[in-house]
């Protein structure tokens, strides 16, 4: 007889990822698959909806068959995503009416400062509790629904669909028969009331949105639907969905108020859960719904780097100062430490605590001596400075930061880790399962299957793997965030 299994579907900002988990955590099969982005204009990130389908669809498949050749069955299928990316699509073909409009898109920026002027922005953060910023998905698709000939006619009469990417994946597992959104990604629309737990008529009149075309808001898990059978041979039960962020929470067990995780992708994004009632950020960070499970939301405050490992790529592929992204660290060794350079990443501008779209990159302190190692150390950095600005803006909304737990794509590189705890001053816990966010999708499957009885079961299963104690001078430490706070400023000028 097979062993139960658990299939996550992970769909990122650079890669779709498709993972199977046995019930403790283990990961028994892994694909993944690397896809382009769209750069239309400056500040402007697309993505086309067929090639994120179509990547999700081989990952899937071969992990869904990897898994069975060793002896698994899947009984549950979980989705999590990269969030606030836009997606329209025709509700009787399934077609895309315009490329995916991404989480690092600028291009409502100009929206959201009318917006702003008019007085709105309070009323966002006491329904929604966001900034007014084009990160989040009302005003980009006030804008598609705008610059698509037709479009928002279609949509006010029911003909159209939107949804976060979850949503869109969701409509094409099941062959269109399930329009649902998951609570923690219609938190990071503008579009939802944390405290009533649905899309908000004031919030819709505000962003121009017509309500037939949003999807039904349902719990994280539970069974929304069944696969259709072409996908993978036979009907797979759809039981769990979160936005990437909350789901490595999850995965994390940070699921008592207090507890705290950050999340080292394409962005960077640290989670403290913050109880039964959403808390009213002082620092310009975000309230949000960190799960709702049989009606009933936790939530959690949070902030957001827009761009960390995204800062190694453009090493790679913008500097070609590397080949691969692990080679960073390494390269970053030879640097001398007392160089005085720093990169501010603000490719499509600084998310949190600064919300400042128009911000752009800029690089400080070169001399004729700087080099590679120095650019790729102020690189790596980068993400460090923009933790700690994350951690102070947490600290002055009362919260006790002790210690971080860490995951994503870069807490798999021990220096890095090192480096974080020197510059934050905080210590890094590191779990044995550094697959958080596929394995968050993959417990709230396992909870909506009927595996597991609640969400604290995930806590047994959570195992750490390596501490990083701050080790560096207080003085060196506290001239090197000197440093870097005067670069912000240059770059916020």
């Amino acid at each position: 007889m097979a062993e139960t299994a658990l299939l996550a579907i992970d769909q990122g900002t650079t890669s779709s990822r498709a993972l199977a988990f046995d019930r403790t955590g283990r990961v028994i099969a892994v694909e993944q698959e690397e896809f382009a982005q769209g750069y239309p204009r400056p500040g402007w990130v697309e993505h086309d909806p067929e090639v994120l389908w179509a990547t999700v669809l081989s990952t899937a498949r071969k992990a869904f068959s990897a898994a069975g050749d060793k002896g698994f069955q899947i009984a549950g299928l979980g989705v999590t995503n990269q969030r606030e990316t836009t997606l329209v699509w025709d509700r009787t073909t399934g077609r895309p009416i315009h490329n995916a409009i991404v989480w690092q898109d600028r291009r409502t920026a100009q929206a959201c400062a009318r917006l702003r002027a008019d007085g709105a922005e309070e009323m966002v953060a006491a329904r929604a509790g966001l900034v007014l910023d084009p990160y989040f998905s009302a005003t980009k698709l006030a804008w598609i629904l705008d610059a698509v000939p037709g479009a928002r006619a279609q949509a006010e009469a029911g003909k159209l669909a939107f949804g976060t990417v979850e949503s869109f994946l969701v409509w094409r597992l099941t062959g269109g028969r399930v329009h649902v959104s998951d609570a923690t990604n219609a938190s990071r629309t503008s579009l939802y009331n944390l405290a009533a737990g649905d899309w908000d008529e004031e919030l819709l009149r505000l962003f121009a949105i017509p309500r037939a075309v949003l999807p039904r808001v349902v719990d994280c898990a539970g069974h929304y639907g069944d696969t259709d059978p072409v996908i993978f041979g036979r009907p797979v039960a759809i039981c769990g969905a979160a936005g990437d962020q909350q789901a490595a929470a999850i995965g994390q067990a940070c699921l008592k108020p207090g507890e705290m995780k950050s999340t080292y992708g394409t962005g960077a994004f640290m989670l403290v859960n913050t109880g039964d009632e959403p808390v009213r950020s002082r620092a310009r960070l975000l309230a949000t719904t960190a799960w709702r499970l049989k009606g009933r939301s936790s939530f959690a405050l949070e902030g957001s780097v827009l761009s960390a490992g995204a800062t190694i790529q453009w090493l790679r592929d913008g500097l070609g100062l590397i080949a691969r992204a692990s080679e960073a660290a390494g390269l970053a060794a030879g640097a001398d430490p007392d160089s005085g350079v720093y990169l501010v990443p603000a490719f499509s501008g600084l998310g949190a605590p600064h919300w400042a779209p128009d911000a752009r990159g800029i690089i400080t302190g070169l001399t004729r001596g700087s080099g590679k190692a120095e650019i790729a150390r102020a690189a790596l950095d980068s993400v460090a400075y923009q933790t700690l600005d994350l951690l102070n803006a947490m600290t002055a909304d009362g919260v006790a930061v002790r210690t971080l737990k860490v995951d994503g794509g870069m807490a798999r590189d021990a220096d890095f880790l090192q480096r974080l705890a020197d510059i934050t001053a905080v210590e890094a816990v590191r779990p044995v399962n550094t697959e958080s966010t596929a394995w968050g999708a993959a417990f709230l499957a396992g909870l909506g299957a009927g595996l597991f009885d609640a969400i604290e079961d995930a806590r047994a299963l959570w195992r750490a793997d390596r501490a990083f104690r701050p080790g560096m001078d207080e003085a060196a430490r506290t001239r090197l965030v000197a440093g870097w706070n005067a670069a912000v400023k240059r770059a916020l000028a």
